[in-house]
């Protein structure tokens, strides 16, 4: 929700050729001389900081000070970069073009960069190239390239949970060889390693011209030496070490918590800056071009796309990038996308941004959107920020249906989503919103209510309890006390009670007595209205067997209306290529066979 006195506008950029989508935020009183572009973080930290780094931007905007946060190309709900690219470079360019963009839009003379990470990297490279930057703020700044591989290499093999040997002298040997890095589906070309291997902040002259504040994470603070080489060349530089970078950056986005000390300490210093004489605003700011929409891949291809913002719901509240299919399109297809837990709407490792340029060039127009207190929407009088479970995450999913039909004529309407976004959508069915089919990714429950869903603790598995039950390391661990007996016997009276209790609704259901939250009835109610459900799993997921204890009856009765697909090679949120593009094909082709049935 944006602060008080701060107007947020979406915008793509730059107005001859746009490719970069951003926030602009503009102070509600007229800005003086100094703006502030925010440099993103890579990967994970990216999808983890949104929360934070809009915060900052609503900061720096409340204190009159006007930001614009952006998405790098190929990032994001930015266009596409080319996948040999060096996106060192092209990043670096795309600071450039958003220090103009501010300036064209605001007026204002003078820029800081507040750049976090590898974001705090790209935003020293660019400030050697702007006359007009003359402020860094550097957030946890990535100083060496080759450390931060190193550190990127030991993430890629620790998110192989069958990592072996071979595959650590594997990524050595691609570190040696300065190959590609894909890591949990965020991808670096080889021109980028190559780049990054070669870049060490301490061996680059000191930033001409600028004022630099580096805000070191307290717990493992790693850019002294290069502040100490800054005030030996003579620079204008502060640093300090302040908590919250790891509930910022380094945790779940549902649990994230914004740094108050670094919020306040860089609106403190952004004050200051600001208040420097030198600086004086342009009369000369002006929308520049038209950039609320974004074609893909060029205007006047013949599968051309369009991306464009909206906001809908009561007041505007909920915000979406629709995917619009290219012009001439007669059929009135629609699809939502939404929230996995509490990551924004490009989807965990940005796979929902694919889906909906692929599906809208195969004539679906495609919302994907933020719940309220989640992602870019605001927050709901009363309801609470950053909630994977939102009270009224229905009201949310009846506004976006309502828009689908009133701004697209969606007459056939899908709506689906990873996770959480899973169970939602299966609430949509069972609140009888008018969708005509459902895509459930990997849920972990299926008995829907309003609120958390009920207990499905996914060490309750059968297929991971027998595992358990004939390994003799897990027996050692227990004998010997490394696993508390009381939790193990927590876990296998939790699955006692789940098989007991389906037995139970099973049997209560042929003697025709209706339970709360039975998933078996709700899934024969959604059947019985012709709704089609689609529902993937990775392979190994709990919720497979949990589905067939908790539904199974209800999905033998209606093979014709709920599919079951199980794929192998793929984690909880399909971080691994291969299987990302097995479920892009697999969600497609039930999508356009059902269109066409």
């Amino acid at each position: 929700m944006a602060a008080a006195g701060e107007l947020s506008e979406p915008l793509y950029f730059p107005a001859a050729a746009p490719r970069l989508f951003g926030w602009l935020h503009r102070p509600a009183a007229d800005c003086g001389a100094t703006g502030v572009v925010i440099c993103k973080p890579f990967g994970y930290e990216l999808l983890v900081g949104h929360r934070s780094l809009r915060a900052f931007a609503e900061m720096a905007a409340a204190a009159g000070i006007p930001a614009l946060r952006f998405d790098y190309q190929g990032t994001g709900d930015a266009a596409e970069i080319d996948p040999d690219a060096d996106q060192i470079e092209w990043w670096t360019r795309d600071v450039v073009a958003a220090v103009d963009e501010l300036r064209a839009r605001t007026g204002v003379s003078r820029i800081c960069l507040l750049g976090f990470r590898l974001g705090a990297l790209i935003a020293t490279l660019a400030a050697a190239r702007c006359e007009s930057v003359t402020g860094l703020v550097l957030v946890a700044p990535v100083t060496s390239g080759r450390s931060y591989l190193r550190e990127l290499r030991t993430q890629q093999l620790a998110a192989r949970v069958d990592a072996s040997a071979d595959d650590a002298a594997r990524v050595a040997a691609e570190g040696e060889a300065g190959g590609a890095v894909d890591v949990a589906g965020h991808a670096m070309s080889a021109a980028t390693v190559a780049a990054l291997a070669g870049l060490e902040l301490t061996a680059q002259a000191a930033p001409h011209r600028a004022s630099i504040l580096i805000i070191d994470r307290d717990d493992l603070p790693a850019a002294q030496t290069w502040y100490r080489s800054l005030r030996a060349a003579g620079t204008d530089a502060e640093y300090l070490t302040l908590p919250g970078f790891v509930g910022m950056m380094m945790t779940t986005p549902f649990l994230t918590t914004l740094p108050q000390a670094m919020l306040e300490t860089t609106r403190e210093w952004l004050v200051r800056f600001a208040a420097r004489p030198g600086g004086s605003a342009s009369s000369a700011a002006h929308a520049a071009g038209s950039t609320r929409e974004l074609t893909l891949p060029e205007a006047g291809s013949e599968d051309a796309i369009t991306e464009r913002p909206v906001r809908f719901g009561p007041g505007g509240i909920l915000f979406g990038v629709v995917s619009e299919p290219p012009r001439g399109e007669q059929r009135r297809r629609g699809v939502v996308l939404l929230n996995n837990g509490a990551d924004y709407h490009i989807g965990a490792s940005r796979m929902y941004v694919p889906l909906a340029r692929h599906w809208a060039r195969n004539g679906y127009a495609v919302l994907r959107m933020d719940v309220a207190g989640l992602g870019d929407s605001g927050v709901r009088p009363g309801g609470p920020v950053n909630a994977v479970f939102p009270p009224a995450v229905i009201e949310d999913m009846r506004a976006a249906v309502d828009f689908m039909r009133e701004q697209y004529d969606a007459r056939e309407l899908t709506i689906g989503g990873l996770c959480s976004g899973a169970y939602h959508a299966l609430g949509a069915a069972v609140a009888a919103l008018p969708v005509n089919r459902i895509l459930m990714i990997n849920p972990e429950a299926f008995a829907w209510k309003e609120g958390p869903p009920l207990s499905g603790d996914r060490a309750t598995a059968g297929g991971a309890l027998r595992a358990r039950a004939v390994s003799g390391t897990h027996w050692k661990k227990l004998l010997s006390g490394q696993i508390n007996p009381a939790r193990a016997l927590t876990v296998l009276s939790a699955r006692l009670t789940l098989t007991l209790g389906s037995q139970l609704r099973a049997l209560l259901r042929t003697l025709r007595i209706q339970l709360p939250n039975d998933a078996a009835r709700q899934f024969e109610q959604i059947a019985r209205r012709g709704i089609q459900v689609t529902i993937v799993f990775s392979q190994g997921e709990p919720g497979i067997e949990l589905l067939q204890l908790q539904a199974g009856s209800a999905l033998r009765r209606w093979p014709e209306r709920c599919h079951v697909h199980v794929i192998g090679g793929g984690d909880h949120t399909f971080t691994r290529n291969a299987a990302r593009v097995v479920l892009q094909k697999f969600l497609s082709d039930q999508l356009f066979r059902r269109a066409a049935g």
